[in-house]
This record gives C-alpha cells, sequence and structure tokens, in this order.
C-alpha cells in the first residue's frame, strides 16, 4: 500500500509499505478516506522529535473498515468511523477514569499511545491507504449516515475538534466569560469555536498570520495581531482588565514578532491577559527535552516562567493532551444535528500523493494554508 513515510528532517516521501493488517484479534482495518496534517506533525517533521525514520505518519485519520478480527464485537465491515490519535485498551486504571490519552497498555515507554507520533507507541500512521486499529470495540467511533456527506467535519473529531474543546475544559470555560486563545492554528482556532459551544460572551485570538486571523474572525472572534504593538494592553482594554479564561494552542516552539523562538511566550502573556483567579487550558504541546531549542534551559524541556505573577494572581493551569474519547461522541452529535461544522478550518483537499508537499507549504507557514486534509 501507499503511505506517507518519514525520512528526517523535512524529508518526506509517499512510497510502498507493507499493508496493514490484523494483528490481534481485537484489531480492524480500516481504508482510510480522510486524514488530516497536524501541526503537531510538524514537530517531527522538522527533526524537532525523536521520530524513528521509516514510521509512517498521520494520527487524525477517518475510514471504513475492510476488516475485522475474529474478537471484534461491535464494529462491523462496511462502518464508517473516525479514530481518536489516542491508542487507548479501554481497561487500564487510566482508560477507565477516562484518560485515554494516558494508556498504560500502550506499547510505549510513556503513558498513552497514538498512530505515526514520537515516542508514543509503534502504531503505524493514517497517512496511508490502510491503517491498523488495535482494541477496535473501543477506539473505533462509528459515525452516522451523514458520515461521507460530513467527511471534513466528521474527520476533525480524530484530533483538533476535542483538543480545542479539551483546551477549554481545562480552563473551565463557563457561559457568559470571556476568553484569550493564543495561537490561531487549527487547534487554537477549534479552542475559540469551542468557547462559544459553551456559551462564551467574548473571545480574542492572537496571532499574527493575516488568514488564521480572519478565519478567526470568520469564527465571531476578536483578532489580535501580536506583531503590531503591545497584545496584552490590547487584552487587558477590551477585557475590563483581563479575560476570565486562557487557551494556550502554541507550544515549544513560539516565537516572537521578530522570528525568534521564546518557548516561554505565550505562557507568560497568559499569566498577564487572565485576570486574578482565572483558568488556563494548555493543549499546545509542550517537550521534556528538546535538542533544537534556543537555550540551555529550554533544551531540558524547562523554561522562564513568571511563577510569581502566576502565584499571586491565583490562577490554576490545566495541562497535557485531549482524553479524545471523552469528548468526540458529544462533539459528533453537533456535527450530527447541524450545530457544529469544524471544517470551515479546511483551507486544502489533496490526494496523498501530494502529501509532500503539502507538508512543505504548511511547515512553510504558507498564507492561505491552514488545514490540510489528505484524501487516500
Amino acid at each position: 500500500m501507499k503511505a506517507l513515510v518519514y525520512q528526517g528532517p523535512r524529508d518526506v516521501a509517499v512510497v510502498d509499505v507493507p499493508d496493514a493488517r490484523i494483528e490481534r484479534p481485537t484489531d480492524v482495518i480500516v481504508k482510510v478516506t480522510a486524514t488530516n496534517i497536524c501541526g503537531s506533525d510538524l514537530h517531527m517533521y522538522e527533526g524537532r522529535t525523536t521520530m524513528e525514520t521509516g514510521r509512517t505518519l498521520g494520527h487524525e485519520n477517518l475510514g471504513e473498515v475492510v476488516e475485522a478480527g475474529d474478537g471484534v464485537d461491535r464494529v462491523k465491515v462496511g462502518d464508517r468511523v473516525c479514530l481518536p490519535f489516542n491508542v487507548g485498551c479501554g481497561f487500564c486504571a487510566n482508560c477507565e477514569r477516562g484518560f485515554t490519552g494516558f494508556c498504560l497498555s500502550a506499547d510505549s515507554d510513556t503513558p498513552g499511545g497514538a498512530y505515526g507520533f514520537a515516542a508514543m507507541g509503534t502504531y503505524a500512521g493514517g497517512q496511508a491507504e490502510y491503517l491498523r486499529v488495535p482494541w477496535a470495540d473501543f477506539n473505533c467511533l462509528v459515525l452516522p449516515e451523514d458520515a461521507a456527506e460530513k467527511e471534513n467535519d466528521y474527520v476533525m473529531l480524530a484530533d483538533i475538534f476535542p483538543t480545542g474543546y479539551h483546551a477549554t475544559e481545562l480552563a473551565a470555560v463557563s457561559p457568559g466569560e470571556s476568553v484569550v486563545v493564543y495561537g490561531g492554528g487549527p487547534v487554537g482556532l477549534m479552542a475559540a469555536y469551542s468557547a462559544y459551544l459553551r456559551g462564551a460572551s467574548q473571545v480574542l485570538v492572537v496571532d499574527r498570520q493575516s488568514d488564521r486571523l480572519r478565519l478567526a474572525e470568520e469564527a465571531g472572534a476578536t483578532a489580535i495581531d501580536d506583531s503590531r504593538g503591545d497584545h496584552v494592553e490590547r487584552i487587558l482594554d477590551l477585557t475590563d482588565g483581563g479575560a476570565d479564561k486562557g487557551c494556550e494552542c502554541v507550544g515549544y516552539q513560539a516565537h516572537d514578532p521578530q522570528g525568534v523562538e521564546r518557548p516561554e511566550a505565550t505562557m507568560n502573556d497568559l499569566v498577564a491577559s487572565v485576570k486574578a483567579t482565572g483558568g488556563i487550558g494548555v493543549v499546545g504541546v509542550f517537550l521534556p527535552q528538546d535538542d533544537g531549542a534556543p537555550t540551555e534551559l529550554t533544551r531540558e524541556g524547562k523554561m522562564p516562567f513568571d511563577f510569581g505573577q502566576f502565584w499571586f494572581k491565583g490562577q490554576r493551569i490545566g495541562t497535557g493532551q485531549a482524553n479524545v474519547k471523552a469528548y468526540n461522541r458529544r462533539l459528533g452529535n453537533l456535527i450530527h444535528r447541524g450545530r457544529a461544522e469544524p471544517s470551515f478550518i479546511v483551507s486544502h483537499e489533496l490526494p496523498l500523493a501530494e502529501a509532500a508537499d503539502a507538508y512543505r507549504h504548511f511547515d512553510d507557514r504558507d498564507a492561505g494554508w491552514t488545514k490540510v486534509v489528505l484524501k487516500p
């Protein structure tokens, strides 16, 4: 089968790889019909992780079940399914408590597994024609009859829609509150969108790319361009002294407007932008080790954090990857009933054969390249 394989920093290619196959009775094989390129794929693409060469990328996957193991009861051949990016067993202590992003049964050195992801197991990614899904009865979200019609909406349930929602959950966004979101990429846009779904009265999105800020405005948010001056002061002015809640959707590769990498920038800006006793949700990826970071401290996964200001303001921070299964069924119902259309962020639909070029454009932050859906 064809698959997009990581060959080294900024070097990916669609090549022939062995067909996905049933390895355990609880597996299914999915024919992939939609798979997204994610911002966290770029961390691996740029060589900023421990991703091994020869592995297939892709953790935002949707498709049709074409084969099922003898131990699969609920999921049937012919079902259209969306797969959470976290691989969970469903029966370990963490999965039982809903923390499927931290599964203890995944073949990973750390809690949690994911398709085609560095340091999160050996699971092949789904930027390919076919994908093996372990513990399929637990991991497959079987989609309703409008799955083909709304495919670009439902594929967002694999990661970015639940991850954006998770940011608002970690921040504990409540109806009537103001929310500031740092990062106008796909996850940040989904956090802003989710804040409104949760009843926020005011949402501000901080970025400096005009196409992303335009999409934020189309979603109803106030766009804040941090390259035009003191964005924190503007946020404080617009929110009468600070937003009630904040979301970090950038991660460890944050840059200042001059292009200097400052991993601590968004975290400290959030402390300054959110009012006293406010909550902050952090879903941007931060690593315990980053050999490509700009300073000795940040290479060790540490940062100069304004903890004194954070402490005096009595703020709270929630962190970590989204436990997608905690949200995907309910968010899917919003799509099915026409209450949510997350596909508004999709800028490109491309065949798998064009994936390498798509990675290059997305990594270069070329104008208009907001969210790419590959169609194997």
